[in-house]
């Protein structure tokens, strides 16, 4: 990679409550890391970075988020995002805000194209509501968007509505990330997980729906043998390499991490012509329902 990110975890606190949490019960442990701390785990993310992501928890919940977004500026990143659930983008007021401190991207996340859907995965009602109106005022000020969607089993069959949904809204690129078994997903596995062979058909129809609104769709650790004729999804070939500060405050490389140890290659993997490319599936996958449904390119 030519450029490459830090990714800094200001705390746990966060208004929704996500079935597919990959956090789970850190928020317990921290709700918000010091502001001083965060400005000396920013510096340690700049030595190598160019570009910032401000995540949690749900940063926007910091008391000092306005002023960690200045601080980066002048610390020399060059892009600020803010990964957020988007319920406080709602308020015209603090998008505003965020805009003067520096931010330079929005990075917001609808789970279902209806509340009833997005509701129940967040426990949060009223929360489909406000992202969406949160979506709409940073559009108005023409900020750019990188929505994240989770694919769960509740909202798969959905995936097409809630694409048609980002594209309407005006979202410029839209990620449709599988679920990362860990933390309460891993906890709730059976309710929260699919099959990847389920998610095949509807991301074929999403790719249709988002080239009608032209904006760029891209997927998240599904492995390209799920993908087949629609391998440029796979967002892992554009990442940046990324640093990630959490908790405990110690950087390490996530690019690294995640290919060597989030995920996994298995037998019909050494058959597989993508087998260089493909960073294969969450390792919690094939621990839960073995390779069978895995056929080599």
């Amino acid at each position: 990679m030519s450029w490459s990110r830090a990714d800094v975890k200001v705390g746990f606190a966060c208004n929704n409550r996500c079935l597919f949490c990959a956090q789970g019960h850190k928020r317990e442990g921290c709700a918000h890391v010091p502001f001083q701390e965060l400005v000396e785990r920013m510096r340690q993310g700049r030595a190598a970075s160019h570009e910032l992501v401000l995540t949690g928890g749900e940063p926007s919940l910091h008391p000092d988020i306005l002023a960690l977004v200045r601080e980066a500026r002048q610390m020399g990143y060059q892009q600020v995002q803010l990964q957020t659930n988007g319920r406080r983008l709602a308020y015209a007021s603090f998008v505003d805000a965020l805009i003067q401190a520096g931010v330079t991207e929005i990075s917001p996340a609808l789970h279902g194209p209806t509340a009833d859907i997005h509701d129940a995965l967040t426990r949060a009602p009223g929360s489909f509501r406000q992202t969406v109106a949160g979506i709409r005022v940073v559009r108005s000020r023409g900020l750019p968007i990188v929505s994240n969607s989770v694919v769960v089993r509740d909202n798969v069959e959905h995936l097409v509505a809630l694409v048609g949904v980002l594209g309407k809204l005006g979202v410029g690129q839209a990620q449709l990330a599988f679920v990362h078994p860990v933390g309460t997903a891993y906890e709730l596995f059976d309710r929260v997980v699919p099959r990847l062979s389920d998610v095949v058909e509807p991301i074929r129809a999403c790719r249709k729906i988002a080239a009608r609104y032209r904006m760029r769709l891209v997927t998240e650790a599904i492995p390209l043998c799920f993908l087949r004729g629609m391998e440029e999804l796979a967002v892992e070939d554009t990442i940046p390499n990324t640093t990630v500060i959490d908790l405990d405050g110690m950087p390490f490389d996530y690019s690294m991490w995640r290919p060597s140890e989030g995920k996994l290659h298995g037998p019909p993997c050494d058959a597989c012509a993508a087998k260089g490319r493909c960073e294969g599936p969450w390792r919690e996958y094939p621990e839960r329902f073995g390779w069978e449904e895995f056929r080599p390119l």
